[in-house]
């Protein structure tokens, strides 16, 4: 009879976000996980830049996590590409949506660590629903101006892949409430959606360029036709200090997104500033998707100031 060697179990009291990765620069530090290479902490000081998690907690609301292979929301889970129909697993079930991509609760693998700088890698295999096997890697770096994210995919697939990104932070500023914050945002149109969050295909006139208490106002909502100045644009929100996260044009979707819905405890403390390379339900509508031909990558930049 063949005996096969038992590989010992982990050891106990592992955390539900896995190994912490941390990295600094002066008195900026942030803190990334094993699980999702999700952003879980960032603070310039004793100053606390995002409304994050801790690391005893199992990640809620997606804070910090990156969104791929498509942001947001895909009515019914179900989209067809290449001439295949593909169904999507619903796990947004009140909204009956596929929600927020496939990489957020795996583990992804450390390829480098610096004091500053962490890059981490995951691969996402072909499966029911997306059936295309797709390399990731993420670089997140602390500097003298802040933080930067660098995401990059490549499709592994010997066929053309769809393919969105965007992440997931909640931005603080010093409020108990996003209520005390003034929100400015560089877009000139919102999209409008229906009751399942999922573009209409109209846009509205934004409201937000010249800066804007949000109140009481409850925001789950894409802003896009953004305002870029060298390749580059900025959402904004003030409260007892500033704090901007930038993103390249090549994601020209922002969403903001206030928290009601949250539960008891995390409703409206902190505002998601969700970079998006293309809106909710794009892998039906066709709207920005980007097509990766087989071992064609892209890169996605974002970033928080200060």
């Amino acid at each position: 009879m063949v005996k096969f060697a038992v590989a010992p179990f982990m050891a106990p009291n592992v955390k539900p976000s896995g190994q912490q990765f941390e990295i600094a620069h002066g008195d900026r530090r942030a803190v990334v996980t094993e699980v999702g290479a999700t952003l879980r902490e960032y603070s310039v000081g004793p100053e606390r830049i995002l409304d994050g998690f801790s690391e005893d907690d199992i990640c809620s609301g997606g804070r910090g996590q990156l969104l791929a292979p498509w942001p947001n929301r895909i009515r019914d889970g179900f989209f067809e590409f290449a001439g295949e129909n593909n169904q999507l697993p619903i796990n947004e079930v009140a909204r009956h949506n596929a929600i927020h991509g496939l990489v957020r609760w795996l583990p992804w693998r450390p390829l480098e660590q610096k004091a500053h700088l962490v890059r981490l890698a995951v691969t996402l295999p072909a499966q029911p629903g997306y059936p295309f096997t797709l390399g990731l890697e993420v670089a997140y770096e602390v500097g003298a101006t802040g933080l930067r994210v660098k995401a990059t995919a490549r499709n592994l697939s010997d066929r053309r892949a769809p393919y969105g990104f965007g992440q997931h932070p909640y931005l603080s500023a010093g409020t108990e409430l996003v209520d005390d914050l003034t929100l400015t945002v560089p877009a000139r149109s919102r999209l409008v959606v229906n009751e399942g969050l999922i573009p209409t295909g109209e846009r509205t006139p934004a409201d937000f360029q010249a800066g804007r208490r949000i109140g009481d106002l409850a925001l789950d909502t894409a802003f896009t036709d953004l305002e870029v100045s060298d390749g580059i644009w900025h959402v904004q929100i003030e409260g007892r200090y500033v704090v901007r996260l930038w993103g390249e044009s090549s994601l020209p979707y922002v969403q903001l997104f206030s928290g009601d819905t949250l539960p008891p405890g995390q409703r409206r403390r902190g505002l998601a500033v969700e970079p998006m390379s293309c809106p909710a339900n794009a892998f039906q509508t066709g709207e920005a998707v980007i097509v990766l031909e087989p071992g064609g990558e892209i890169s996605h930049s974002w970033g928080l100031q200060p």
